[in-house]
């Protein structure tokens, strides 16, 4: 009964941001053609009071029947661990991450947090409902009065990184449960985000940078993207902006480079993100994501090609191309990437971090890899 309420609050939010679409004269290209017949049917439907029932039970069979295709019991069992083993490493003020670099960080928290929202948690609700709910109060008591979200007792070369993330978890929570506290929090978060983007469309470490770089940039795209879901009002100026800078950032090949203001090749965790940075701007075909896939596939997971220090930021990124792209994509990616986490998974649950992060935002990321067809989470449904 949650998951339904759940998925007709989904319904209902994408009908509102469909409307405010078409009443300001903006083009659907942001929306695929049957996703949007679906939202104005489920739309009409969830308006006729019985017909509700009947719409969302039919979407709910669909997604079950998808999930359970790829979600193997293995699986299921690998990410059971996983999240047992996170909810044991959360501290008492709700936070997550350790040693000197990563304790009481806020992109850590938030990826526990959706780690727990993709298996089915809310605030409150549900197996980890109480992890869920203190790592939303973490993220809520770590909002200055600017809107700009960082913990005094965090360390970060990065902090846009971890703004750009807790925007996106509180954005998932608030379309999830509408809460006042969370909207008023996540409205500042937005507004900074809008303030900092610079005259290159793109942003950068801090919200005072001048310059840009491509990884910072998707991070507060798609949190830009999941305020919008959820009713948050963003300028068609802003987006347009950062897809500019985005597509500016291809390669040749296809690939992205990290920054513009030098030639750079292309690296497989930051194309991965170029892509999705796309697709939650709301371009869903043409020649930039065709190529941006055609480089993807050349990295094929269980080949051995890439296990640099971002591994898991980019497979995080490639599993979201890869789910966006449809099946003759997703399918070979998907059962890739699956059988190479399931195979690195140590005996305690957890994933063994690279050199750039801590255990648990490796066993975070690869928990929300392995539940993208779970379909869970606003922001990864197709």
């Amino acid at each position: 009964m949650l998951y339904m309420k759940r998925c007709v609050s989904l319904c209902t939010g994408s009908v509102a941001i469909l409307r405010y679409r078409l009443f300001h004269k903006e083009h659907l290209s942001g929306i695929r053609p049957l996703f949007a017949r679906l939202l104005l049917v489920s739309g009409l439907l969830i308006a006729g009071g019985s017909a509700e029932l009947m719409a969302q039970t039919e979407i709910n069979r669909s997604i079950d029947a998808q999930g359970k295709k790829y979600y193997t019991l293995p699986t299921r069992t690998a990410v059971n661990r996983g999240l047992q083993f996170l909810a044991e490493r959360q501290h008492s003020d709700g936070s997550f991450g350790s040693g000197s670099t990563f304790k009481n960080n806020v992109a850590v928290t938030s990826l526990c947090g959706m780690a727990f929202l993709a298996d089915g948690s809310t605030p409150g609700r549900g197996k980890y409902g109480i992890h869920v709910q203190k790592a939303v109060d973490f993220i809520l008591a770590s909002c200055k009065p600017s809107g700009y979200i960082i913990s005094p007792d965090s360390i970060s070369h990065g902090p846009m990184y971890g703004h750009g993330f807790a925007t996106l978890f509180l954005a998932e929570v608030y379309g999830m449960t509408h809460s006042k506290d969370v909207r008023a929090k996540l409205e500042k978060a937005v507004e900074l985000i809008v303030k900092s983007q610079n005259s290159k469309g793109g942003w950068r470490y801090t919200p005072e940078s001048k310059d840009a770089d491509l990884s910072v940039t998707v991070c507060q795209i798609m949190a830009l993207r999941a305020a919008r879901n959820c009713g948050i009002f963003i300028s068609k100026d802003v987006i347009d902006r950062c897809i500019d800078y985005v597509k500016q950032s291809q390669n040749p090949d296809g690939g992205f480079r990290y920054q513009l203001v030098r030639q750079a090749e292309s690296e497989f965790p930051r194309s991965a993100a170029g892509v999705v940075a796309l697709y939650s701007a709301g371009i869903y075909e043409g020649p930039e994501i065709e190529n941006g896939l055609g480089y993807l596939m050349r990295h094929l997971p269980n080949q051995r090609y890439f296990r640099g220090s971002h591994y898991y930021y980019g497979q995080y990124y490639a599993v979201q191309a890869m789910w966006q792209a449809g099946r003759n994509y997703w399918e070979g990616w998907y059962s890739a990437i699956r059988e190479e986490l399931i195979s690195g998974q140590m005996s305690s649950g957890s994933w063994r971090p690279d050199s750039s992060n801590c255990v648990e935002y490796s066993t975070a990321m690869s928990c929300i890899v392995l539940q993208i067809p779970r379909n869970n989470i606003p922001i990864f449904q197709r």
